[in-house]
């Protein structure tokens, strides 16, 4: 394995994840495992910098949640008393949640509750 440096470029970032992938079932405090840790903090510093994300609105989640879960808008329309209209209307973008249709999403479909209230 090349010695640890500092990612600076793509081609050090690539070479970062192929050493990820040797390590990656290292057990801690272990040489291995000590590794790892190194390794992954300098990935996710370099990724901090160079691969922005974007958070996601809470429609985006829903629909997220929605297609994980292979949830239908009939399957949600029933799990929330609502109707297939309503849930229609929501993915649209043409009617706003509620705050109990908000709760529900976290509190149901695990959708975490910064993302909910960050707009």
């Amino acid at each position: 394995m090349e010695a640890i440096k500092l990612i600076k470029t793509e081609e050090d970032y690539d070479k970062a994840l192929k050493q990820l992938e040797i390590v990656f079932h290292a057990k801690p405090n272990t040489p291995e495992g000590d590794l790892l840790e190194v390794i992954s903090l300098l990935i996710h510093e370099y990724e901090q910098k160079h691969y922005k994300i974007v958070p996601l609105t809470p429609l985006e989640a829903l629909k997220y949640e929605m297609e994980e879960q292979g949830l239908s808008q009939s399957g949600l329309a029933k799990r929330m008393g609502l109707s297939k209209s309503t849930i229609s209307e929501i993915l649209g973008g043409k009617k706003q949640m509620s705050i109990n249709f908000l709760k529900f999403m976290h509190n149901e479909l695990g959708i975490p509750a910064h993302i909910l209230l960050a707009y």
